[in-house]
């Protein structure tokens, strides 16, 4: 028999690369994922654009 996927196995979306501005929210809009924290970690919305997040070194702090 064939192997199935089960539910458990579902693959997070990821967000649009742009909103689109519509009145009802899609499911990938980055505004929405970031309001609700389902945002994937290094990323952030700016000017409704997805951008990631640049990661400072420990040694340009000190």
């Amino acid at each position: 028999m064939g192997k199935g996927k089960s539910k458990s196995d579902k693959v997070a979306k990821l967000p649009k690369k742009e909103c689109c501005v519509s009145k009802t929210k899609c499911n990938r809009c980055p505004l929405r994922m970031l309001q609700e924290g389902t945002l994937p970690p290094g990323y952030t919305v700016k000017k409704r654009k997805l951008v990631k997040v640049k990661k400072l070194k420990a040694d340009k702090a000190a």
